[in-house]
């Protein structure tokens, strides 16, 4: 058994190969029992043997498609009935390297889906429950292209932006409430997702490749730190701390009772 402190149980969605099992590994060894959310179970009931055996945790193993309806739905009961919970880590999506006029309407619906309407319902679902007992994590990962949203397909770029603006007003609600919020935003990761999104990583320039042990570690760091975002690449924080001081500044004058001079507007 584990002497570390327990910490409660995290819930952790794509939880069975790559990034969220990264997450799963390194949140055991920190005094977490687990739940662990996704859709492959072979590989789930793998991790999850290797995890207790290792760390003496509790892990248990939800087979879910949150691509599904009746998935979410089965998640969200547990995130709102499990006291024990302490930690959401919303990790599940999927990606696309497309260009618009190259992709599939249906599948971009498919990726909205998963980034965006289920990890919106998990997170309201736990969030109650965090804010009853005045404590509690939610980490989601974003992506770089939430603020570079040229870099890859424009929807994946979109749901990810969501994602970054959802929990910028998390932290803005619950900041009184004792619930940490924090946005992950990796860069290009050896994960499977190349794979999936029809671009081998073996095809990117290996300078721009983290492995997904260096950004969970990198991730679980900025947690420890404080941090609201983490970009794990980036190698000055104050870069990011002037991206949102600039935009804070426009604040003042975004919503106004008459036109901007430049646009010659009689008023």
């Amino acid at each position: 058994m584990s002497e570390t402190t327990y910490k409660g149980t995290a819930l952790i969605t794509g939880a069975s190969s790559g990034i969220g099992a990264a997450y799963a590994d390194r949140l055991a060894r920190r005094g977490y029992d687990l739940i662990l959310v996704a859709r492959n179970r072979d590989r789930l009931d793998q991790l999850a043997n290797r995890l207790s055996t290792a760390t003496g945790r509790a892990v248990e193993v939800v087979v879910a498609d949150l691509g599904r309806k009746e998935d979410v739905r089965r998640v969200e009961e547990i995130l709102r009935t499990d006291a024990s919970i302490t930690m959401l880590v919303n990790n599940a999506g999927i990606g696309g390297a497309a260009p618009l006029l190259q992709s599939d309407a249906d599948q971009m619906e498919s990726m909205i889906d998963l980034n965006v309407t289920a990890l919106t319902r998990l997170t309201y679902a736990v969030v109650p429950q965090f804010v009853q007992r005045g404590n509690g994590t939610i980490v989601n990962i974003a992506s770089i292209v939430a603020v570079a949203p040229e870099v890859l397909n424009g929807v994946y770029g979109g749901s990810k932006a969501f994602v970054l603006a959802l929990s910028q007003s998390l932290r803005h609600e619950l900041a009184d409430k004792g619930v940490r919020v924090q946005a992950v935003l990796p860069g290009a990761i050896r994960t499977e997702f190349w794979d999936i999104a029809g671009q081998p990583v073996e095809n990117l320039p290996q300078s721009i490749v983290m492995s997904v042990d260096h950004l969970v570690d990198a991730a679980l760091a900025g947690l420890d730190q404080g941090e609201f975002a983490t970009v794990p690449s980036l190698p000055d924080a104050a870069d990011w701390h002037s991206f949102e001081a600039a935009r804070a500044a426009l604040g003042p004058n975004l919503s106004r009772n008459v036109p901007a001079a430049r646009y010659g507007v009689s008023v």
